[in-house]
This record gives C-alpha cells, structure tokens and sequence, in this order.
C-alpha cells in the first residue's frame, strides 16, 4: 500500500503518481490534476469498501496549457493529444505494470475544477471504459452539449456552497444529465473551492460507485 510515481515521455516529461491498495484492486480511478488526488488513495483506504487504487495524471505547469488539455473547446489538437495518453497510454500501461485491467462497472474518471471537466468529457466520450464520472467543482469552459451522447456513463457531482459560481456549473451539468436520463448524483456542501470537502467526498463517491 501506498504511492509509487513514474514519468513519461508524453509533453517532455509527464509524472502519473498511483495510489496501490493493500489488496489486490477490485476498482481503479483515473484522475486528472493527478499529484493532488492520488494521495487521497489513504482516505479510500480507511473509509473501507473495495480495494481501489487511484492512478493520478499530472497536469501542465503551465495552467493555460492544463486548461487546454483539459476542456475540448480551446485547443482541440491539444485536448486530443492529452485525451490519447490519458486514455490509451496510461491506461495499458496501469495494465501491463500492475496487472490491472478491470470491466467500465470497476472503473471511474475523477476530477476537480478543471480536471472535473476533463472527466466529464472523457466520461461522455469512452463511456465504454469510463462506467463512473466523479466531478468537484467543475468549471465552465466545456458545458453539456445541446445533444447528449448515448450511453452515458454514472455522474457523481459535488460543489461548495460558498463557491456559487462552480455550483451553478455542477448543476447545470446534473441537470442536462437528469434530462438524458442518466444516473446522476448532485451534492451540495460547506466549503469553498478547493476545501477539504473534495477530499472528504472521494470515499462517497466509491461507494456509490464501487460499493460491495
């Protein structure tokens, strides 16, 4: 059990930092802004439930870049490079270094803020691979299309109350997800963006998602 970090080739140098259970997987997530979320591999940990290990894609230094990579209407060349090595790349490698290759229903994508869009955008685009969407705080730059693909992956969303403007964008995309008929969570806490409560909301999220 704990972190293990390694580096690829991808953007000059890009570090992917993984979460390992104490026992063999029965879940894995794949997060963006990965340096802050595989840490919180440990509260997944003490929290019970499955076994389920984090694997965490460093964003950009740059944050025009980690924007760019992260929400398809920028830079669409850029997002459509990061999107290959997040999910291809990183994915065969979780595969063939930990042995790790588990059905959409034992799989999410995560974000928070920025990277909470990404998650919706891969979520809505590799709903094969992708059976849950776990999105803090999303921010506004890529918004629910006017037509929702199908299928759809589970959505779980969580926003600050005292964070309203990235609470309008979660419920905004609960909303259009509710529309298309899809398995949707929206939770509303205390906390401001950034807070504690992304962290506190991770063990939730498994368990809605991964729970025995």
């Amino acid at each position: 059990m704990g972190l293990f970090t390694e580096t690829f080739g991808y953007d000059g140098g890009r570090q992917v930092t993984v979460w390992l259970p104490a026992g063999p997987p029965e879940a894995v997530v794949f997060a963006g802004d990965g340096e802050l979320i595989a840490p919180w591999g440990e509260f997944l940990a003490t929290a019970g439930g499955p076994p389920t290990m984090i694997v965490g894609v460093h964003r950009s230094e740059d944050e025009t870049l980690r924007l760019h990579e992260y929400s398809p209407g920028f830079d669409p060349a850029r997002f459509a490079a990061h999107e290959r090595f997040f999910v291809k790349d990183v994915r065969e490698w979780t595969h063939s270094r930990f042995g790790v290759k588990l059905p959409k229903e034992h799989t999410a994508v995560s974000g928070v803020s920025a990277s909470g869009e990404l998650a919706l955008a891969l979520g809505l685009r590799h709903p094969n691979i992708y059976g849950a969407v776990f999105c803090a705080s999303p921010g506004a730059g890529y918004r629910p299309p006017a037509s929702m693909p199908s299928p759809l992956p589970r959505v779980y969303l969580v926003a600050g109350m005292q964070e309203p403007f990235f609470r309008d964008n979660a419920t905004r995309w609960a909303d259009a997800l509710r529309n298309a008929d899809a398995d949707t969570v929206m939770t509303e806490r205390e906390g401001t963006h950034g807070g504690a409560f992304w962290r506190a909301e991770l063990p939730l999220m498994a368990a809605w998602a991964f729970g025995r």
